[in-house]
């Protein structure tokens, strides 16, 4: 028994561990299901600026995807976007890359924009959008060569260089925003969306 209503788990349309886990961890019923799109591409395609709109429509576009190739089931994608003022930031691609990164965010305000949808066969129900604000403190050289040194490739995967949830929560001198925005799954609109269609016990 789960919290989940349907007979079928719920999809996460990705490879994320952690989503997963915020899901798993919630009693919800949940198999994984990454979205093999082109995100960069769709993005430039839309011609968007805007980071909240872009996480929207990659969100979205994830869970179109995995839901028409699973018909008749639920399906939730989600993206993230991190802007330092208008400029957009990407996963580094190697150490350096996070290294210049973390230089750039150090003592400065990001905004983390974590966008959800729920799609189902082919159409999109829900998309929502929450902001965190992030506030770096002021990082030496030094500094920033030991956190690398510690956290490991894991910066990798990470839009910020940085999972808050490990030792990326050393960088940070403020925070402002929802845990879960933060981790990547805004899970409390998510649920008032699935309570709406009677799919959670709780």
């Amino acid at each position: 028994m789960t919290i989940w209503r349907e007979r079928q788990p719920l999809i996460l349309a990705s490879q994320s561990a952690v989503r997963k886990s915020l899901l798993v961890n919630a009693g919800i019923a949940v198999e994984t299901m990454p979205a093999d799109i082109d995100e960069r591409g769709i993005q430039q395609d839309s011609g968007l600026a805007d980071p909240g709109k872009i996480a929207a429509l990659l969100a979205a576009e994830k869970a179109k995807f995995i839901s028409v190739k699973n018909p008749g089931r639920y399906v939730v994608g989600a993206d993230q976007t991190l802007a330092l003022g208008e400029r957009l930031f990407s996963k580094p691609t190697d150490r350096a890359a996070a290294a210049a990164q973390i230089r750039t965010l150090s003592g400065q305000m990001h905004a983390l924009q974590s966008a959800v949808a729920v799609a189902k066969d082919g159409t999109v129900l829900f998309c929502d959008v929450s902001v965190a604000r992030m506030t770096m403190r002021p990082l030496t050289d030094a500094e920033i060569t030991a956190y690398l040194a510690e956290a490991g490739d894991a910066v990798l995967s990470s839009v910020g260089a940085y999972q808050l949830e490990r030792t990326g929560v050393h960088l940070f001198a403020r925070i402002e925003g929802d845990h879960f925005t933060i981790l990547g799954l805004p899970l409390l609109p998510l649920f008032d969306f699935l309570r709406s269609r009677n799919l959670l016990a709780v």
